[in-house]
């Protein structure tokens, strides 16, 4: 996949760097090494030549693509000493020297081999930082797997299932369908229903990036179903390749400062660093295969010929608290804007979900109770270990416990667990009659 040149005028720094790498090093494909390329001193002297040859741009007010090659990798003789911000392999980005030893965070999907230096990132960060925030617009990180889409292999549809094999939608033109068959890749994949109508509104308010555990080649396919024009991601799709930690996502390789940044997935757990930064989705499992994959012992969406509300569902109501934090955050004067976090927003929303509620936990698995406690607190719920009149739910498993008795007695909300999960999931307090725990009689 040919990283994109013709980056538009406000696009972020990635993209910019990525569409300037490809048009001043001749690389058309990002698996393309100019490393490889420069490997004698004739082609190394060539590759210098062109880094000069920026002097020559004419700076284009308003254009952040000028911008970025005049800021970060622009040739200045009056400098002695390059601060060699970044590298491709052992040549320095800016003046072509080879140098010993690696440093900073390797950025392969903006383009194979790049490496930037720390104090190179911070400063790309910062200045594409004030960019944004300008356009009124922050970072949002999306996953994809039982986030955005369902997938599985044809050999593990089960036999209910084997009728949508006959029901795909045509991959001449992806923005008119949902059901995918891939069979240079053995797959099948659904669309979440509501994503493209997610995304188009969410891309006005964030400029954002796919992050998945899946593999590259997995990765760019799943972006050309969910952006076949190229218009929201562009060379933002991170891989499971891309990260610098097994079995962890981090923003470490993202070029947004932490402070602006969302993130959307259905593993918290592999975010353990920037918690404070995830919307937790509720799993998406149309397909058999993903219900088994989490243990899950009954028929998928595909078997039950059900799909999510396409107005109601999960990417809608995630939607309406994207609408709500970005408000929230650019609600100030805009000289307060580079001060704010969008993590301190995102928990003082999560706080008026439950705010009001007094709960009493009664005969909860020793192992849930912790998280069950802390995530309604997180929302803005008031935890108590005994009952009194200020209580408003028990929440329990079993109707037969004293705590139990004692809501029915004086008619307090007794409801399951899922109560709490389902309002986590949402963001709004849900209908407590949804989620009763049935009387014995």
């Amino acid at each position: 996949m040919s990283v994109v040149t013709d980056s538009p005028v406000h696009s972020s720094s990635s993209d910019d760097f990525a569409a300037f790498l490809d048009a001043e090093l001749g690389a058309s494909s990002p698996d393309s090494s100019p490393v490889k390329e420069a490997g004698n001193q004739d082609e190394l002297e060539s590759v210098r030549i062109k880094r000069h040859k920026i002097e020559s741009i004419e700076e284009t007010e308003g254009s952040t693509l000028e911008g970025i090659i005049k800021q970060n990798l622009e040739v200045s003789v009056k400098v002695d000493v390059c601060s060699h911000p970044g590298s491709f392999g052992s040549m320095c980005i800016r003046c072509g020297q080879k140098l010993d030893g690696e440093s900073g965070v390797t950025f392969g999907y903006i383009h194979k081999g790049l490496r930037l230096h720390d104090d190179e990132i911070s400063r790309l960060r910062n200045t594409d930082m004030k960019s944004l925030l300008c356009r009124k617009k922050l970072y949002f990180v999306l996953d994809l797997d039982h986030t955005l889409l369902n997938s599985t292999h044809l050999s593990d549809l089960s036999s209910e299932e084997s009728s949508l094999l006959d029901q795909t939608d045509s991959l001449e033109d992806v923005s008119k369908g949902s059901l995918f068959k891939l069979d240079h890749m053995h797959m099948m994949t659904k669309l979440r229903p509501f994503v493209r109508s997610f995304l188009k509104e969410a891309s006005e308010m964030f400029e954002m990036y796919i992050y998945t555990m899946g593999d590259r080649p997995y990765a760019l396919e799943m972006a050309k179903l969910l952006d076949p024009r190229g218009v929201y991601f562009n060379a933002k799709v991170i891989s499971r390749d891309d990260g610098t930690q097994k079995h962890q996502k981090g923003l470490d390789v993202v070029l947004g400062q932490e402070s602006a940044v969302l993130i959307l997935d259905d593993t918290e757990h592999a975010w353990m660093k920037h918690k404070d930064n995830l919307i937790l989705m509720e799993r998406y499992h149309f397909f058999a295969s993903s219900c088994r994959q989490f243990g899950f012992n009954c028929k998928s969406l595909a078997e039950l010929r059900n799909d999510e509300d396409e107005t109601d569902g999960a990417l809608a109501k995630i939607l309406k608290v994207l609408r709500q934090v970005h408000c929230t955050f650019f609600d100030k004067h805009q000289e307060d804007l580079v001060d704010r976090d969008v993590r301190q927003v995102l928990a003082s929303v999560r706080s008026e979900v439950l705010g009001g509620c007094v709960i009493v936990f009664s005969r909860i698995f020793h192992g849930a109770l912790p998280s069950l406690r802390k995530m309604a607190e997180q929302m803005g719920a008031t935890c108590l270990t005994e009952v009194d009149l200020s209580v408003t739910h028990v929440v329990a498993t079993d109707a037969g416990t004293e705590k139990s008795r004692w809501a029915v007695k004086e008619h307090k909300f007794l409801v399951h667990p899922r109560w709490i999960e389902a309002a986590n999931f949402f963001w709004e307090k849900q209908p407590e009659e949804n989620f009763f725990i049935k009387i014995k009689q």
